[in-house]
């Protein structure tokens, strides 16, 4: 068994490490707050946005536009596939890049088709440059305080090569946090469009009746609103990735935090035996040696 001093140096060891988990999960708790609310802020705009395309293909359901082709000529083997990649810039969060790199790996080994990658985060970059992937590098940004603008420039680029055809689908692969237990990762097409995505559930009896004109035409009107919307839905996944990421951190320091203060109890119960059993030595010694003398 070790002695006091070092199990007293291990204590202090521990001690230090959980001060530092407590203050990681008291910043991961404020910014994930803060991402959840500016998420909250921001959506009301985004779901009228939706609304209102959902409106237009009510109205004129038989519309053909470049954001909705799927492009079925091209084969499945050929078909070039992009995919937004949403990683961490730090670990010490559970398995939360893990299950993102775990799925972009399966959608990329059972989809056929060329795979090209858009890895925001450095945890994703740095685990994607090990492996032989088609990694694209214009994104090498931080996942840290994501922003209209950030998303608007990822949004950009992602609809030019749509419509350039440089790529026939878009993918984001981001964590959606369902509540303060259950983080999921998901994997959204982005492009081209599902008309049955904006098609409400139900349906009031009176919304039929209206009439809308739109200048200068229908798709003159979802040439402007579907890049809005698109760049939405990507800032919306970047917050909820953002507010995912510190919420499995938070889990992660609490779980951390929790296991210090079980190794503190079992080091004090050994602290103190180690303690007794040294000073029960001292009084055997000074017993044997007083007997020692008695004989003399």
């Amino acid at each position: 068994m070790a002695n006091a001093r070092e199990i007293k140096s291990r204590i202090s060891s521990v001690q230090d490490t959980m001060k530092i988990t407590n203050a990681m999960y008291m910043i991961s708790s404020s910014k994930m707050k803060k991402a959840k609310k500016i998420l909250s802020d921001t959506e009301p705009y985004f779901y009228n946005m939706q609304s209102a395309i959902a409106r237009i293909l009510r109205h004129i359901p038989d519309i053909q536009h470049p954001f909705f082709s799927v492009r079925h000529l091209i084969p499945t083997e050929e078909r070039k596939i992009a995919t937004i990649v949403v990683t961490g810039d730090k670990g010490m969060a559970g398995a939360y890049n893990h299950n993102i790199t775990k799925m972009t790996e399966e959608f990329m080994a059972n989809t056929p088709g060329h795979h090209k990658l858009y890895v925001l985060g450095v945890v994703g970059r740095q685990y994607f440059s090990k492996k032989d992937v088609d990694m694209d590098g214009s994104f090498r940004y931080t996942v840290q305080k994501p922003t209209m603008h950030r998303a608007r420039m990822i949004s950009e680029e992602v609809i030019r090569g749509f419509l350039e055809r440089e790529v026939d689908e878009v993918h984001i692969i981001y964590t959606q946090m369902q509540n303060a237990v259950v983080m999921e990762p998901v994997n959204m097409q982005l492009l081209p469009l599902k008309k049955t995505s904006f098609s409400p559930l139900e349906m009031p009896a009176e919304v039929h009746q209206e009439e809308i004109e739109m200048f200068p035409s229908a798709d003159g009107v979802l040439d402007i609103m579907i890049p809005n919307y698109l760049t939405g839905v990507i800032y919306g996944c970047l917050v909820e990735a953002y507010a995912s990421e510190h919420n499995a951190r938070m889990t992660a320091m609490q779980s951390s935090t929790d296991s210090a203060k079980k190794m503190l109890q079992d080091l004090s119960i050994q602290y103190n035996r180690a303690r007794q059993a040294a000073i029960t030595q001292e009084i055997t010694e000074v017993c044997s040696g007083a007997k020692a003398q008695k004989r003399k």
